[in-house]
């Protein structure tokens, strides 16, 4: 049978001089690995080891503002808000002394 027919058939051949790779093959490919890379993989482990604890820190950082922001917004006295918002100058009153200082 040729590639071309196995692939019709659907069966797609996954490197033709191995067949399937199987468990034994995965240890072999892992001690040579382990041979060539060896001395780098512990650092390359730690390194993405601190990398997914500062992603979670940065995350529940993240979470804790947003918990803190909707609780103040929950606790906040509507009429407190309406007050502050009256106290500093609308908009228009802005402009118009942006206008009159130009």
């Amino acid at each position: 049978m040729s590639p071309d027919s196995l692939v019709h058939l659907g069966v797609a051949p996954t490197l033709a001089f191995l067949g399937q790779i199987g468990p034994l093959q995965w240890v072999i490919i892992g001690i040579f690995a382990l041979l060539i890379f060896g001395k780098r993989l512990p650092q390359v482990g730690k390194s993405l080891g601190q990398g997914i604890v500062e992603f979670k820190k940065g995350l529940q950082g993240l979470n804790d503002e947003i918990e803190s922001a909707t609780k103040e917004v929950k606790d906040a006295d509507p009429r407190k808000l309406d007050q502050q918002e009256t106290k500093g100058p609308s908009v228009t009153e802005k402009r118009e002394t942006e206008s009159t200082q130009a």
